[in-house]
């Protein structure tokens, strides 16, 4: 699941944009950024674009326990296999 501060409708048009996507987008949007700050990653004033969210994936166990987690610069994409690896080490 991704989890954002954009709004829905900006989801839909990211959606568009991309063909799909083949995992849902949720909103963070009320109260903003409520879910980016309780994970950490929501730093107000650290990027050139005010109030948004860091970009971090965390794999969560089927406990509900964070199990591995990383923050990535905002232009950085994802390592795909290094998230595979965790996933893997559940």
């Amino acid at each position: 699941m991704g989890v954002n501060t954009d709004t829905v409708p900006s989801h839909i048009a990211y959606q568009k944009e991309l063909g799909g996507l083949a995992f849902p987008l949720a909103s963070d949007r009320w109260p903003y950024a409520e879910t980016a700050s309780k994970y950490g990653i929501f730093p107000p004033t650290k990027h050139p674009v005010p109030f948004s969210n860091d970009r971090a994936v965390f794999v969560v166990d089927g406990s509900g326990h964070i199990a591995w987690s990383k923050v990535y610069e905002l232009k950085t994409v994802p390592d795909l296999e290094e998230i595979l690896a965790a996933l893997k080490n559940l």
